[in-house]
């Protein structure tokens, strides 16, 4: 798990994703997960960029089955984005550069980033 980035739960998606004021970039992970390991750093680095105007974490599915499950996930890396409760944008598989997901996130939410 990355050191600053949000940890998003079954437990907490409701408060930290669907009822945040914030846009919300969810990155479904699991560690035995080669092509999420390698977006993890662009993903920490975003979040750590981006703090204050999009929030982003990271949701581990092998400890949080429910809520990918519930969104119809099957694939990961899967990255959701959230707005005002609903899902905005849905982006699968790795090998996406910070500019790949920046240019994705003003098209989902509609701002510049």
């Amino acid at each position: 798990m990355a050191g600053n980035v949000p940890e998003f739960t079954d437990d907490n998606f409701q408060a930290e994703v669907l009822d945040s004021d914030l846009p919300v970039v969810v990155d479904l992970w699991a560690d035995w997960c080669a092509p999420c390991r390698a977006i993890a750093p662009t993903i920490e680095a975003l979040s750590v960029e981006l703090a204050g105007t999009i929030k982003i974490g990271k949701m581990d599915i092998t400890a949080n089955p429910q809520t990918p499950m519930n969104m119809g996930v099957t694939a990961i890396p899967t990255i959701l984005l959230f707005q005002g409760g609903a899902e905005k944008g849905r982006l699968v598989g790795g090998g996406k550069t910070a500019a790949d997901f920046k240019a994705e996130f003003s098209k989902a939410f509609g701002v510049s980033v």
